[in-house]
């Protein structure tokens, strides 16, 4: 019997992840900020526990010795790094460390083969000299994120190579309806809803020409649980491999809500600019569609309308 245990599982990836493995009848566990139970999706038995914890994250997975552990929890972005990068290596750096040991724990005191998965990003390759960037991509980090995030990745390295199906997915941008409104992508969608709706106003935001490779969540969901069950445990980069600015972004948003002229909506201010960010960010997905057999299904277009549509539907 598969036991599956999702860090982050009322996040955005982690409610797409955990309705997945609930229909396929898998035992889900998930691990909640204390105080959120009732916020897990149906069919999910919620844990509360701190990722800042680390005996109680052990335990947790030493009493549940779940034979799935996808580990999505953590600073969920970029700009709350950078207000707290001490928290950022902590929750989403050394914790991983504390799974991945614990995992190893379960494997050797069951005899059975478990297999984390380690929600990787894009960030670990900073501003990369090359583009697009696969498997092979210089590690250089340029935001506490993007180096907790590498933290992580090297840790989860150093695990496979001590017997554990350590595996890493590591996501380009990927958005949904289920994005909080703390992204930049759904503080886009639900202010071209509003805009739509009153007939006025601006969207304001930081640096238009940043380029991002933006898929659908649930695809890369469809990753994670891929690397899981895969054979053998590997990295894999997933990314669709065609990138946008945060201007196409917006202008697409607004002009599926129906704005006309979208571009006289766009306005910038430099308070909304990170202190630092990475450059051309574009993911080669060669290994997960070859080896994995994953393929996206959803493009950038249908992406931003799925997001402005949902956010039209709660203006009512």
């Amino acid at each position: 019997m598969t036991v599956a245990l999702i860090t982050g599982v009322t996040g955005q990836d982690g409610s797409y992840l955990a309705e997945r493995l609930v229909a396929e009848g898998v035992t889900v566990h998930g691990m909640v900020r204390p105080g959120d139970e009732s916020a897990v999706p149906t069919g999910v038995h919620p844990h509360a526990g701190d990722l800042g914890d680390r005996e109680g994250l052990r335990r947790l997975v030493l009493d549940l010795a779940p034979t799935e552990l996808y580990h999505l929890a953590g600073i969920s972005s970029v700009a709350q790094s950078w207000q707290e990068p001490e928290l950022t290596a902590l929750l989403s750096g050394v914790a991983v460390t504390t799974l991945l040991d614990a995992a190893w724990q379960v494997q050797q005191a069951h005899g059975v083969t478990v297999r984390l998965v380690q929600a990787s990003s894009a960030e670990i390759f900073g501003d990369a000299a090359t583009a697009p960037q696969d498997e092979r991509t210089p590690i250089a980090p340029v935001n506490p994120y993007g180096a907790a995030k590498a933290y992580a990745q090297h840790m989860v390295g150093i695990y496979r190579d001590r017997g554990l199906h350590a595996s890493a997915g590591i996501l380009f941008n990927h958005e949904s309806p289920r994005r909080p409104p703390t992204f930049v992508t759904r503080k886009i969608t639900q202010r071209a809803a509003q805009i739509a709706r009153d007939g006025d106003g601006m969207l304001t935001l930081g640096n238009l020409d940043v380029r991002r490779d933006w898929g659908w969540a649930p695809d890369y969901v469809d990753a994670l649980i891929r690397l899981a069950r895969h054979e053998e445990p590997i990295d894999a980069v997933v990314a669709t491999g065609q990138t946008h600015t945060v201007r196409d972004f917006a202008v697409t948003a607004l002009r599926h809500a129906g704005v006309t002229d979208p571009e006289s909506r766009l306005a910038t201010d430099p308070a909304f600019v990170r202190p630092a960010d990475a450059g051309l960010m574009v993911g080669d997905a060669t290994r997960a569609r070859s080896v994995l057999g994953w393929t996206p299904t959803r493009d950038f277009t249908a992406v931003v309308a799925a997001m402005v549509d949902h956010d039209l539907e709660l203006l009512g």
